[in-house]
């Protein structure tokens, strides 16, 4: 059995964008208001923490959230990794392993440094990198696949766990990959706005994807609030497509 808990759904500035008073950012609607995009997957007695941003330490509060198993990182990006030091707590009983890939890797040694230092000094996170390839690999004996995904030119990762699979930042997905996205239940996708964007789906690509992968359910995250009001943009989207909003648990996996 998996739970999955959408922790966070906005882009890389959150909703409501500061200074902005657009009927998004001023919605009184609390689907509205979006963290920065990060989820967890509660399976076999693990919690496993899908990218850990800025408003990480608020979203642990809001969700009562007491323990993390794991981190699977989908890419180097601010607000995707910036709250990796606010795993401090999550350390004190044993190191939090942190899968990303080794490019990655060296990014967040380079931006954490005390971290990995020889001798660190009291209280500094207790993690570990573990470097990834797309090969699929174990955390406790659940199999994880990473998923290739291209956000513009920057090659990041999604993941699949069992029948679910969760894609952020993708503007595209090699053909190749499409093979690890069979027989999925629930897919996971993001869709920045209506209008092209350099780096990031819009809804018709997310559209597209969900089409050709056909998952029994679909989620959207990682929306702007150039992408419209929840409640009148959901009326635009299938039965089985809906937009994901902050403190959304999926219990049916």
């Amino acid at each position: 059995m998996m739970q999955v808990t959408f922790l966070g759904t906005g882009t890389s500035t959150g909703i409501p964008q500061i200074g902005c008073t657009c009927s998004v950012c001023t919605s009184t609607d609390p689907r509205d208001s979006r963290l920065r995009t990060s989820a967890i997957v509660e399976i076999e007695g693990k919690n496993i923490l899908i990218d850990c941003g800025p408003d990480f330490r608020q979203q642990m509060l809001r969700f009562h959230i007491k323990r993390i198993d794991a981190v699977l990182v989908t890419h180097i990006h601010y607000d995707h990794t910036g709250g990796i030091d606010d795993l401090r707590p999550f350390g004190e009983n044993g190191t939090v392993p942190i899968y990303l890939e080794p490019s990655v890797a060296e990014g967040i040694r380079n931006r954490l440094p005390y971290c990995f230092a020889d001798h660190r000094y009291p209280g500094v996170p207790n993690i570990c990198l573990q470097e990834i390839g797309l090969s699929p690999f174990l955390i406790a004996g659940i199999e994880i696949v990473p998923i290739r995904v291209m956000h513009y030119k920057l090659p990041i990762l999604g993941y699949r766990i069992g029948r679910f699979a969760y894609i952020t930042d993708a503007l595209t997905i090699p053909e190749s990959e499409y093979e690890k996205l069979k027989d999925i239940d629930v897919l996971v996708v993001n869709a920045l706005r209506k209008k092209p964007h350099l780096s990031h789906q819009t809804l018709a690509d997310a559209s597209r994807i969900i089409d050709r992968v056909g998952p029994r359910e679909a989620y959207l995250v990682h929306m702007s609030h150039h992408m419209g009001l929840t409640s009148e943009v959901e009326k635009e989207l299938p039965a089985h497509v809906h937009f994901a909003y902050d403190g959304l648990v999926i219990d049916s996996l």
